[in-house]
């Protein structure tokens, strides 16, 4: 019997509102953006950027997670993984009774007609959704507005004979999605991660090259059977959305500069592009350039999860002008000599001192990514006033 899959949620809205509130709420953060989104306490400024923080897809997402456990509450609930890349509200949901299939104890295959997935965010593969499908679970998909846009062009890429190439993390779980819709529709992909990677490409489509060593450096960012001489002939462009805005734009502008320099200024047979950049993630990056551009902040704050990739994107932005400290959660900020957090470019965790100003007023700027509930945030401006009393 094939699943039954909700994907407009189930209905349960207000049961869960007040338990939604309950857990990622926050008083003070309300009464900030009520006040130009600036906090004054003693010593310390706070300027909140003016987008932060959860956007629809992820409220929604969360939203529909609760509601299932409330309609099943009898029944195994499963999520294929993290629903969003944040610690707190995975931990949320694990206290809920929901289980996670990326743990080391959970199969797929012990999965059936009983059994419910919640499929996350950013979306799943062909293949896992048809797994899913084969064994009739009731499915719940939370998969953003935002990727479902980026698979239709991907689709419509495939269907004309073009090649995807996307703009993202080759490991990330969107981009794994989208480059099985390329598949599933009888196309290729060519996943690329950044300006150095375009640039490869963009030498290959100029004029050709080292073959065998083009496969070598993405032979795990290829679809099977890719041919450089044959599949970049007509590329269509996509991207994770959670990239840097500026970054995918500029990697748009290489590969089109490229074929204009292999075909001409006639690009209508070997390239498309069109828009799959969030808008979400580009308000929060567009809030954080603004908050840097308009005030003086002697260090700015990041708050989201480390795999997040639109909060480290956040922090990549912050970073070139400002002492910058992303950090997982408020707990990070252990007093005003120390704090954890993770460096931009780093993949590990770090304790650095005498990163706040001793005395004296001090100003901080902060926001918080698209997995990041606001009660974090409320955590996290608490602890400072504390700090600078």
């Amino acid at each position: 019997m094939p699943s039954l899959i909700f994907r407009k949620g189930l209905d349960l809205k207000h049961a869960v509102a007040d338990m939604l509130a309950d857990n990622y709420h926050s008083t003070i953060v309300e009464r900030i953006k009520t006040e130009d989104f600036t906090y004054h306490a003693g010593r310390l400024t706070i300027h909140l950027a003016r987008e932060f923080g959860f956007c629809y897809g992820v409220d929604r997402a969360v939203y529909y997670a609760y509601q299932t456990r409330e309609r099943f509450p009898q029944q195994h609930v499963f999520l294929t993984g993290e629903i969003i890349h944040n610690p707190h509200v995975n931990q949320q949901l694990r206290a809920m009774g929901i289980r996670f299939l990326t743990d080391e104890h959970e199969h797929i295959e012990a999965l059936g007609p009983s059994d419910v997935v919640i499929l996350p965010a950013f979306g799943v593969t062909v293949g896992m959704l048809q797994d899913f499908d084969r064994r009739g679970c009731t499915l719940i998909d939370t998969t953003c507005g935002s990727v479902l846009n980026v698979w239709k062009n991907v689709r419509r890429y495939a269907e004309g004979g073009y090649t995807s190439i996307i703009h993202g993390k080759v490991w990330h779980e969107e981009t794994q999605a989208t480059a099985s819709q390329a598949v599933q529709y009888g196309g290729r992909y060519l996943v690329v991660f950044d300006r150095a990677e375009t640039e490869a490409v963009c030498e290959y489509i100029r004029g050709g090259g080292d073959r065998g060593a083009f496969l070598k450096r993405f032979e795990k960012a290829a679809s099977a059977g890719f041919d450089p001489d044959r599949d970049l002939q007509r590329i269509g462009l996509a991207n994770q959305t959670t990239m840097l805005m500026t970054e995918s734009l500029e990697i748009g502008d290489m590969i089109r500069a490229a074929m204009q320099r292999r075909y001409g200024a006639d690009l209508g047979p070997h390239y498309q592009a069109f828009d799959t950049i969030c808008s979400a993630t580009q308000d929060r990056q567009d809030a954080v350039v603004g908050l840097l551009r308009d005030k003086a902040v002697d260090v700015m704050i990041v708050i989201g999860g480390y795999n997040s990739s639109n909060t480290a994107n956040l922090a990549r932005i912050c970073a070139v002008s400002h002492p910058t400290y992303h950090i997982a959660d408020p707990d990070c900020l252990i007093s005003p000599e120390q704090v954890r957090h993770r460096p931009v470019g780093s993949k590990t965790e770090t304790l650095t001192s005498a990163w706040l100003p001793d005395a004296g007023p001090v100003s901080i700027g902060l926001t918080s990514g698209a997995s990041t509930p606001d009660n974090l945030v409320g955590a996290a401006i608490q602890r400072l006033t504390g700090f600078c009393r």
